[in-house]
C-alpha cells in the first residue's frame, strides 16, 4: 500500500513519516505534497493507495482536494490528519475512513493505517470487481450525518440498531434516539452488507445489536435488541436466513436457538 503524505508544514510531514516507519511494513512515497494542488497532481502521477491529508493547506485546502480526488478513476483512500476538530462531519461525508487530530499518537495512527490496509486489501484488484461492489467497499461509512431538532449530528454506525422505512422516509434508530433520513433502504443495504441484515421489506438491522428472536401466540417471529425495548417483525421470506445467520454468530447452544430448534 503506497502512502502519500500531504501537509503544508515540513515538520509535520517529517513526524508522520517517522511514525509510519515505527509502525513498519508500509511504503511511503518519497515525494510529499505541501498544498492541495500538489496532492491532486501527485495522486494522478504516482497513484497512491492512501493519502494522509491535512486540511489547512494554502490554495486548494484538504477538503477541496478530497472532493477532486474522489473523481479520479481510482480514488485513493483518505485519512485526514488535522489540528481542526470542526471538520469531522464534512470529512466523513467526503468518504474519509478516519479523522485524526494533531498531535497524532503512534497508536492512533497505527489503528487508522490498519483500517486502511484492510480496506485496500478488499479493493484489490479494484478494476476486476463489479462497480456495485467497488461502491460498497469505497463508500461504506463509519458515521452517518442526520438532522436532529435542527442540529446536524454525526451518528456512529456501530451505535445504530436498525433502519426502518416508512413511506418516503427512513428512520434511523440508535442509542441516542431516532432520526429521519432521506436515503433509501435499497441504497443502505448493499453499503452495509455484512453489518446489517434484511429482516423485512421495510427494515434492516445491525447484527451486533440483536439480542434474540421471539415468537408470539399467532406464530409471528420478531427480533429483540440489546438495551432497547424495540421489537421488529421478521417476514416469513427472511426468517430462515435470520435464524441461520444468528445461529452462526451465537452457536446452537444458545437458549434462544434451542427454543427455535424445537419449533
Amino acid at each position: 500500500m503506497k502512502i502519500l503524505i500531504a501537509d503544508d508544514e515540513p515538520l509535520a510531514r517529517m513526524r508522520i513519516r517517522s511514525l509510519i516507519k515505527e509502525v513498519g511494513g508500509l511504503e511511503v512515497l518519497d515525494i510529499e505534497a505541501s498544498n492541495g494542488k500538489e496532492v491532486i497532481e501527485f495522486s494522478k502521477t504516482c497513484a497512491p493507495d492512501l493519502v494522509l491529508l491535512d486540511i489547512g493547506m494554502p490554495g486548494i485546502n484538504g477538503m477541496e482536494a478530497a472532493r477532486q480526488l474522489a473523481d479520479l478513476p481510482t480514488p485513493p483512500i483518505i485519512i485526514f490528519i488535522t489540528a481542526y476538530d470542526e471538520y469531522a462531519l464534512e470529512a466523513f461525508n467526503r468518504q474519509a475512513i478516519d479523522y485524526l487530530l494533531k498531535p497524532v499518537s503512534k497508536e492512533r495512527l497505527q489503528q487508522a493505517l490498519q483500517r486502511a490496509a484492510l480496506l485496500h486489501q478488499r479493493q484489490t484488484p479494484r478494476t476486476e470487481k463489479p462497480k456495485s461492489q467497488q461502491n460498497q467497499e469505497v463508500g461504506a461509512r463509519t458515521h452517518i450525518s442526520v438532522v436532529v431538532h435542527g442540529e446536524t449530528r454525526l451518528i456512529p454506525v456501530d451505535k445504530i440498531y436498525y433502519f426502518r422505512a416508512d413511506h418516503k422516509y427512513v428512520t434511523l434508530r440508535w442509542s441516542g434516539g431516532e432520526a429521519l433520513m432521506d436515503e433509501s433502504l435499497k441504497a443502505l443495504e448493499p453499503e452495509f452488507a455484512g453489518q446489517f441484515i434484511r429482516v423485512h421489506r421495510n427494515a434492516i438491522v445491525a447484527l451486533v445489536q440483536i439480542s434474540g428472536i421471539k415468537k408470539d401466540l399467532e406464530g409471528q417471529y420478531s427480533l429483540t435488541f440489546q438495551d432497547i425495548p424495540d421489537v421488529l417483525e421478521i417476514s416469513r421470506r427472511h426468517l430462515q436466513t435470520i435464524k441461520q445467520t444468528i445461529r452462526d454468530m451465537w452457536g446452537k447452544r444458545s437458549k434462544d436457538f434451542k427454543e427455535l430448534e424445537d419449533d
